[in-house]
């Protein structure tokens, strides 16, 4: 389970930094919160893997909304549960 972990996290983890690198400069920021919520995504697989990550990355990007939340909201770390 490790390497399938580490071979799609990557993946995945590639995918968003070719969209931090190539398209997100194209467009104003709009993420309400620190960090960005593509940064939130990488941080969040390397944290719980893909399955969580992803699963905690994309409940992020849909509290980031007008009405949502923002400010400083960094991936909780595994001890800190």
């Amino acid at each position: 389970m490790k390497i399938i972990n580490k071979i799609f996290g990557g993946l995945l983890i590639l995918v968003v930094r070719l969209y931090q690198i190539g398209i997100s400069p194209y467009f104003p920021d709009a993420c309400r919160f620190q960090p960005t919520c593509s940064q939130y995504m990488i941080d969040s697989i390397k944290e719980w893997g893909i399955l969580k990550g992803t699963w905690l990355g994309f409940k992020r990007m849909a509290r980031c909304h007008p009405w949502g939340g923002h400010g400083w909201d960094p991936v909780k770390r595994k001890h800190e549960h």
